[in-house]
């Protein structure tokens, strides 16, 4: 298990220091979200710096009575990833995208895929979990893969924490149970 978080508050990111010690903290657990969710390197690399783009940019609206600054950076993960999902959508090829991506080292794609192939057995655990709902899938994968408290996945979910609890029990339930169900919560979502 994780050692409990000592931090107060996201450095002054405005700062090269105050990004640089806010950065390093939190990469490798922003790089691991990732590319549990995607298998492309370069995509991967792109993703995060988009994260970390977008925790500079809103550093100012940060709460601390509203939690940990880890819980804000992942709330603001999942958004970049469904925003990036959203743009996937409308648009079936992205070449412009393509022309301002940075482009990595051998070294760089290297490690990136060495990092994508231990992950390779989260993802075929991921195609079995495939039939909870999102908002189930959500719930565990920060508990349990992002080892975040259900408070802080309460709080990057904009949910409350006894909607963290039901959508675990009912995840973890499905898992067991035999058979691919596709798990919902009418209820749950009622209750938000």
């Amino acid at each position: 298990m994780r050692s409990p978080r000592q931090e107060t508050g996201p450095p002054d990111l405005t700062t090269p220091e105050g990004f640089g010690a806010f950065y390093e903290e939190h990469v490798d657990a922003v790089l691991g979200f990732v590319t549990r969710r995607v298998a492309d390197p370069h995509l991967a690399a792109d993703l995060t710096a988009d994260i970390f783009l977008a925790a500079m940019g809103s550093a100012k609206g940060y709460r601390q009575h509203r939690g940990v600054p880890v819980a804000w950076l992942f709330g603001i993960a999942r958004n970049v990833l469904a925003g990036h999902a959203r743009g996937r959508a409308r648009e079936s090829g992205a070449l412009a995208r393509l022309s301002g991506r940075r482009l990595l080292d051998d070294e760089d794609v290297a490690a990136l895929e060495e990092r994508i192939d231990a992950q390779r057995a989260f993802r075929d655990l991921a195609e079995r979990h495939a039939a909870l709902s999102e908002p189930l899938r959500a719930a565990l994968d920060l508990v349990v893969v992002d080892e975040l408290t259900p408070a802080e996945a309460a709080q990057a979910l904009g949910v409350t924490q006894a909607t963290i609890r039901v959508r675990l029990h009912r995840a973890r339930r499905a898992l067991r149970g035999a058979g691919p169900a596709a798990v919902t919560e009418p209820h749950v979502e009622a209750a938000r």
